[in-house]
Protein backbone atom coordinates (compact mmCIF):
# COMPACT_ATOMS: atom_id res chain seq x y z
CA UNK A 1 0.00 0.00 0.00
CA UNK A 2 1.31 3.23 -0.69
CA UNK A 3 2.32 6.12 2.21
CA UNK A 4 0.60 8.54 0.92
CA UNK A 5 -2.94 6.33 1.71
CA UNK A 6 -1.52 5.50 4.96
CA UNK A 7 -0.92 9.18 6.15
CA UNK A 8 -4.65 10.09 4.81
CA UNK A 9 -6.18 7.26 6.47
CA UNK A 10 -4.02 7.74 10.03
CA UNK A 11 -5.14 10.98 9.75
CA UNK A 12 -8.23 10.92 8.71
CA UNK A 13 -8.73 7.98 12.21
CA UNK A 14 -6.95 11.28 14.37
CA UNK A 15 -9.77 13.77 13.20
CA UNK A 16 -12.81 11.51 14.05
CA UNK A 17 -11.54 10.52 17.46
CA UNK A 18 -10.68 13.58 18.07
CA UNK A 19 -14.18 14.78 17.17
CA UNK A 20 -15.53 11.75 19.53
CA UNK A 21 -13.50 12.90 22.07
CA UNK A 22 -14.88 16.60 22.06
CA UNK A 23 -18.15 15.43 21.35
CA UNK A 24 -18.38 13.06 24.62
CA UNK A 25 -16.76 15.42 26.71
CA UNK A 26 -19.28 18.09 26.01
CA UNK A 27 -22.28 16.36 26.00
CA UNK A 28 -21.29 14.38 29.46
CA UNK A 29 -23.53 15.27 32.14
CA UNK A 30 -22.16 17.38 35.25
CA UNK A 31 -21.70 16.85 38.41
CA UNK A 32 -24.38 18.67 40.24
CA UNK A 33 -22.90 21.94 42.11
CA UNK A 34 -25.28 21.97 45.67
CA UNK A 35 -26.89 25.70 45.89
CA UNK A 36 -26.39 27.04 49.30
CA UNK A 37 -29.25 27.85 51.69
CA UNK A 38 -27.95 29.24 54.42
CA UNK A 39 -30.26 32.97 55.28
CA UNK A 40 -27.91 35.94 56.34
CA UNK A 41 -28.26 37.15 59.93
CA UNK A 42 -29.31 40.47 61.10
CA UNK A 43 -28.12 42.05 64.41
CA UNK A 44 -30.49 44.38 65.73
CA UNK A 45 -27.62 47.12 65.91
CA UNK A 46 -27.40 46.55 62.69
CA UNK A 47 -28.20 49.43 59.69
CA UNK A 48 -30.38 48.66 56.82
CA UNK A 49 -30.30 50.49 53.60
CA UNK A 50 -32.95 50.14 50.81
CA UNK A 51 -31.29 51.37 47.48
CA UNK A 52 -33.58 51.51 44.47
CA UNK A 53 -31.24 51.65 41.03
CA UNK A 54 -31.81 50.81 36.88
CA UNK A 55 -30.63 48.02 35.15
CA UNK A 56 -27.77 50.09 33.84
CA UNK A 57 -26.15 50.82 36.68
CA UNK A 58 -26.65 47.85 38.16
CA UNK A 59 -25.18 46.15 35.14
CA UNK A 60 -22.33 48.92 35.43
CA UNK A 61 -21.50 47.57 39.39
CA UNK A 62 -21.69 43.84 38.64
CA UNK A 63 -19.49 44.05 35.90
CA UNK A 64 -17.15 46.42 38.08
CA UNK A 65 -17.18 43.37 40.48
CA UNK A 66 -16.57 40.43 37.90
CA UNK A 67 -14.24 42.18 35.90
CA UNK A 68 -10.65 41.87 38.04
CA UNK A 69 -12.48 37.87 38.43
CA UNK A 70 -12.67 37.12 34.93
CA UNK A 71 -9.80 38.85 33.67
CA UNK A 72 -7.84 35.45 33.55
CA UNK A 73 -10.81 33.64 31.95
CA UNK A 74 -10.56 31.75 29.02
CA UNK A 75 -13.28 32.67 27.52
CA UNK A 76 -13.93 36.77 27.11
CA UNK A 77 -17.39 37.01 29.01
CA UNK A 78 -19.87 39.95 28.59
CA UNK A 79 -22.92 40.80 30.13
CA UNK A 80 -25.63 43.32 30.06
CA UNK A 81 -28.94 43.91 31.21
CA UNK A 82 -31.97 44.82 29.45
CA UNK A 83 -35.37 43.68 30.03
CA UNK A 84 -33.52 40.22 30.41
CA UNK A 85 -29.78 39.80 31.28
CA UNK A 86 -27.41 38.52 28.82
CA UNK A 87 -24.78 36.74 28.48
CA UNK A 88 -22.12 37.08 25.85
CA UNK A 89 -19.24 35.52 24.95
CA UNK A 90 -17.33 32.88 21.93
CA UNK A 91 -16.49 29.33 21.66
CA UNK A 92 -12.94 28.16 19.83
CA UNK A 93 -13.27 25.06 18.32
CA UNK A 94 -10.97 23.47 15.69
CA UNK A 95 -9.64 27.11 15.18
CA UNK A 96 -12.82 28.84 14.36
CA UNK A 97 -14.55 31.25 16.92
CA UNK A 98 -17.99 30.86 17.53
CA UNK A 99 -20.12 33.79 19.09
CA UNK A 100 -22.26 33.42 21.51
CA UNK A 101 -25.35 34.45 23.74
CA UNK A 102 -27.99 33.81 26.15
CA UNK A 103 -30.90 35.10 28.02
CA UNK A 104 -31.56 34.81 31.46
CA UNK A 105 -34.61 35.35 33.29
CA UNK A 106 -33.52 36.63 36.98
CA UNK A 107 -35.51 35.29 39.98
CA UNK A 108 -35.09 36.44 43.71
CA UNK A 109 -34.93 33.78 46.48
CA UNK A 110 -36.10 34.11 50.00
CA UNK A 111 -31.96 34.54 51.25
CA UNK A 112 -31.84 37.80 48.48
CA UNK A 113 -30.09 35.75 46.06
CA UNK A 114 -30.49 35.23 42.46
CA UNK A 115 -31.15 32.36 40.36
CA UNK A 116 -30.82 33.26 36.24
CA UNK A 117 -32.57 30.87 34.62
CA UNK A 118 -31.74 30.09 30.96
CA UNK A 119 -34.21 31.18 28.81
CA UNK A 120 -32.74 31.34 24.87
CA UNK A 121 -29.35 30.94 23.30
CA UNK A 122 -27.97 31.61 20.37
CA UNK A 123 -24.55 30.02 19.17
CA UNK A 124 -24.08 31.50 15.70
CA UNK A 125 -25.57 28.87 13.12
CA UNK A 126 -25.03 25.92 15.68
CA UNK A 127 -27.79 23.76 17.31
CA UNK A 128 -26.71 23.17 20.89
CA UNK A 129 -28.16 22.21 23.80
CA UNK A 130 -27.79 25.18 26.59
CA UNK A 131 -26.86 22.58 28.70
CA UNK A 132 -23.74 21.71 26.88
CA UNK A 133 -22.68 25.90 26.27
CA UNK A 134 -22.99 25.99 30.26
CA UNK A 135 -21.05 22.89 30.98
CA UNK A 136 -18.41 24.82 29.17
CA UNK A 137 -18.91 27.83 30.18
CA UNK A 138 -18.53 26.72 33.77
CA UNK A 139 -15.14 24.48 32.48
CA UNK A 140 -13.36 27.18 30.90
CA UNK A 141 -13.91 30.55 32.76
CA UNK A 142 -13.11 30.68 36.52
CA UNK A 143 -15.54 32.52 38.23
CA UNK A 144 -15.63 34.21 41.20
CA UNK A 145 -16.96 31.75 44.31
CA UNK A 146 -20.15 33.39 44.74
CA UNK A 147 -20.79 32.58 40.96
CA UNK A 148 -22.43 28.93 40.36
CA UNK A 149 -23.26 27.94 37.18
CA UNK A 150 -25.70 24.85 37.18
CA UNK A 151 -25.80 23.27 33.65
CA UNK A 152 -28.24 20.63 34.75
CA UNK A 153 -30.73 22.93 36.12
CA UNK A 154 -29.71 25.79 32.97
CA UNK A 155 -29.25 28.38 35.58
CA UNK A 156 -26.28 30.54 37.01
CA UNK A 157 -26.63 31.25 40.66
CA UNK A 158 -25.78 34.51 42.23
CA UNK A 159 -24.65 33.69 46.09
CA UNK A 160 -24.57 37.46 47.18
CA UNK A 161 -24.56 36.17 50.93
CA UNK A 162 -20.82 34.81 50.05
CA UNK A 163 -20.04 38.64 48.65
CA UNK A 164 -18.70 40.43 51.24
CA UNK A 165 -18.47 44.36 50.99
CA UNK A 166 -16.51 47.23 52.79
CA UNK A 167 -15.82 46.31 56.70
CA UNK A 168 -18.74 43.22 56.02
CA UNK A 169 -21.23 45.34 54.41
CA UNK A 170 -24.24 42.25 52.55
CA UNK A 171 -26.18 43.12 49.83
CA UNK A 172 -29.25 41.15 49.43
CA UNK A 173 -31.72 41.58 46.26
CA UNK A 174 -35.18 42.31 47.30
CA UNK A 175 -37.00 42.84 44.10
CA UNK A 176 -35.80 42.95 40.35
CA UNK A 177 -38.45 44.01 37.80
CA UNK A 178 -36.23 44.79 34.21
CA UNK A 179 -39.57 45.79 32.75
CA UNK A 180 -39.70 48.68 34.95
CA UNK A 181 -36.28 49.31 35.01
CA UNK A 182 -36.10 48.79 38.18
CA UNK A 183 -34.12 46.69 40.83
CA UNK A 184 -34.65 46.85 44.69
CA UNK A 185 -31.39 45.94 46.98
CA UNK A 186 -30.92 45.81 50.68
CA UNK A 187 -27.38 46.98 52.26
CA UNK A 188 -27.07 45.55 55.23
CA UNK A 189 -23.91 47.40 57.23
CA UNK A 190 -23.31 46.15 60.19
CA UNK A 191 -22.50 48.55 63.47
CA UNK A 192 -19.80 48.05 66.10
Amino acid sequence: MNKWKVAFFVFAALIIVSLTIVIIWATSPTDDVPIPSERATIDATDSVLLVETTADDFEKIAMNYLADALNNSALPVEFTVNETIELHSELTVFGVTVPFSMEFEPNVNAEGNIHLKQTTMNVGKLNIPPITVLKLLSDSVQFPSYIIVSPNEEEIFVDLSRLRFYKGSQVKVKEIDLEHNRILLEVIVPNE
